[in-house]
Parts: structure tokens; C-alpha cells; sequence
């Protein structure tokens, strides 16, 4: 791999990174034309389990402002250990979750654990997510 490759490769998994970052923060701060940004237009694939299947980021988008977009809700979503391959404009990735919410009204709280298997696309220089899995190891009602 020339020194360009490594560079492209290490720019590539710093703007993944960047996108998940902002993507989990988004969702807690229910900023969602940030969310809405992070995934590719046209038909996507998120499988959220229980949450919904969802072929296109505004169904995701509307479900999500119907869930969380109030403010006795208090998410925290904290997205680690990601082990990350770029093939050129397509991404893979795996990413550990640690999810904690928070009833305002009721005091009733949720831990969720799980993994993200997610695909990514660059396109125009700008990466974005057009599939991600999310599988629920763990559950704390």
C-alpha cells in the first residue's frame, strides 16, 4: 500500500468514525436533520429489531421524532469499540452500544446493550450510512 493508500484508508476510517459520533449524538440531543443527514438518500436498509425495518431514512426519521422527540425523554447512546474495513468507497463496520434512557415524568429508566452491523457508501466525498442491524445482547427495565 503506497503512502497515499494509508493516508486515503486513514482519512476513510476518521470520517466513519466522525459519522457515528455525530449520528448517536444527534440522537440524543434530537437534532433530526442531523440524523436524518447521516444516512444516504433513496432506499437504505435500517433493522432496528423490535424499533422497526425501515427502507428509506425519513420513515426512520418520523418514527423517531414520534419515540423520542419530547422532553421528558432522556437518551444516551454511547457507541465504542468499533473495528472498522474500508474497500474503497464501501465501509463495514461493527460498534458496541451502551444505551441508557430516561423517563422524566416517571423516573423509569432502560439499559440496553447490543452491536451495530453497519454499511457505509462515499459518495461525493462524503460517507453515509445505507445499512445498519442492531442486535440487543442485554436489557435492564
Amino acid at each position: 500500500m503506497t503512502l497515499e493508500e494509508r493516508l486515503q484508508r486513514l482519512e476513510a476510517l476518521e470520517d466513519i468514525r466522525q459519522l457515528k459520533h455525530r449520528y448517536l449524538n444527534a440522537c440524543d440531543l434530537k437534532d433530526v436533520e442531523s440524523i436524518r443527514d447521516c444516512f444516504a438518500e433513496g432506499e437504505i436498509l435500517i433493522d432496528y429489531g423490535p424499533v422497526g425495518l425501515f427502507n428509506d431514512r425519513d420513515s426512520f426519521v418520523g418514527l423517531f421524532q414520534e419515540m423520542a422527540c419530547h422532553d421528558h425523554v432522556i437518551d444516551l447512546h454511547h457507541g465504542a469499540n468499533p473495528e472498522i474495513e474500508v474497500e474503497g468507497d464501501k465501509a463495514f463496520a461493527r460498534w458496541a452500544l451502551y444505551y441508557f434512557n430516561i423517563n422524566g415524568d416517571t423516573g423509569a429508566t432502560r439499559q440496553l446493550g447490543g452491536f451495530y452491523q453497519d454499511e457505509y457508501r462515499r459518495t461525493d466525498g462524503s460517507w453515509k450510512i445505507v445499512k445498519t442491524t442492531f442486535k440487543v445482547h442485554s436489557v435492564k427495565e
